[in-house]
């Protein structure tokens, strides 16, 4: 299978909120590549791994960080391809700091950024991303989100069925 996306993160701690990029990208069939790359304790690395992303075929690069988060936008600094960034939720700022240092890039330097531990958001934008040229792609992705809008409106009426006790007393008891 053709790796399309790279699925980079500062540590190994990001992996618990990555997975769910990977996971999408497993039940659409996408080929990626999930690792760890730091911007500030392999710098070279990354480095090298930005620059030649695209000789190594993939096409979107998803960059996970935490912290001062400098992994999605030094990637996007050393590569043309599409970065989206995935702030990591912090301990001492929920995230903030994350999502600040990821979303504030100078002009030239684009990060398209997602939600605080937004990686099922990053995936489904890349699938997005792909789906352009793909028709088929964007077909599974039509349809996918289609079931989202049943799976929502299936919860509304069987909540204004059954009222807030029993829709919660029956929510309960499935866990």
């Amino acid at each position: 299978m053709i790796k399309n996306i790279a699925i980079i993160m500062g540590s190994e701690s990001d992996l618990e909120i990555m997975q769910e990029s990977a996971h999408l990208f497993d039940e659409f069939e996408i080929g990626y590549e999930i690792t760890i790359v730091s911007a500030h304790r392999t710098p070279d690395r990354l480095i090298d791994f930005a620059k030649n992303a695209q000789k190594n075929g993939f096409k979107i690069i998803i960059a996970a960080a935490g912290g001062a988060a400098h992994l999605p936008g030094m990637t996007a600094a050393n590569t043309n391809l599409p970065v989206i960034g995935v702030p990591i939720k912090t301990k001492s700022t929920d995230g903030l700091d994350s999502l600040l240092s990821i979303v504030q890039m100078p002009a030239g330097v684009p990060v398209a950024t997602v939600a605080v531990n937004g990686a099922k958001n990053a995936a489904i934008l890349a699938l997005q991303i792909l789906a352009i040229s793909s028709p088929m792609l964007y077909n599974r992705l039509d349809n996918w989100r289609k079931t989202l809008e049943t799976s929502v409106v299936s919860q509304a009426q069987e909540l204004e069925e059954s009222g807030l006790i029993k829709y919660l007393s029956a929510k309960k008891m499935a866990k």
